[in-house]
């Protein structure tokens, strides 16, 4: 398969999973949560889907540039792209938690193991593509600020 072709399919696959996150929490957005308790450091709604979907086309990417590895570092781009999918559905599953559920506790906890597989997933990915590793840093950086955020609105709304 062409390098170019599989990183395409790693942006669209990141997308649609993006997009799909974005179908969860739609409902929230006009009910539950304009009606929940913020910090002051709390983005307006109009910065999340521009940060995210620059987020997700520079993890898939990423993830396109590992795949590009596979014949060269079979074993290690395996694991990496392992890695890879299992923080990607993390991902999804926090905004089904926060959004989908309301669920502040597990959505916090959750988030953590989510930054925890992105942080695995960027040393995974150092050592086979480090430029492709430090495409993941601006989501690494969003997901810690996103963990703040999660620990304020649940400490917000006990």
């Amino acid at each position: 398969m062409n390098k170019y072709i599989r990183i395409i399919i790693a942006i669209v696959v990141c997308l649609g999973l993006g997009f799909a996150s974005s179908k969860i929490t739609q409902s929230s957005l006009y009910d539950w949560y304009p009606e929940i308790k913020k910090p002051s450091f709390n983005p307006p709604n109009s910065v999340f889907a521009p940060v995210w979907t620059m987020l997700f086309i520079l993890m898939g990417l990423a993830a396109g540039m590992i795949w590009n590895q596979l014949e060269k570092q079979t074993e290690a781009v395996k694991k990496a792209l392992f890695f890879f999918c299992v923080q990607l559905l993390f991902n999804v599953l926090w905004t089904f938690l926060f959004f989908g559920l309301n669920n502040l506790l597990l959505a916090s906890i959750e988030i953590v193991l989510l930054w925890l597989l992105i942080y695995e997933t960027f040393i995974l990915f150092k050592k086979i593509e480090p430029k492709a590793a430090y495409l993941l840093l601006p989501y690494l950086a969003w997901v810690a600020f996103a963990s703040v955020l999660t620990f304020f609105i649940y400490y917000l709304n006990i």
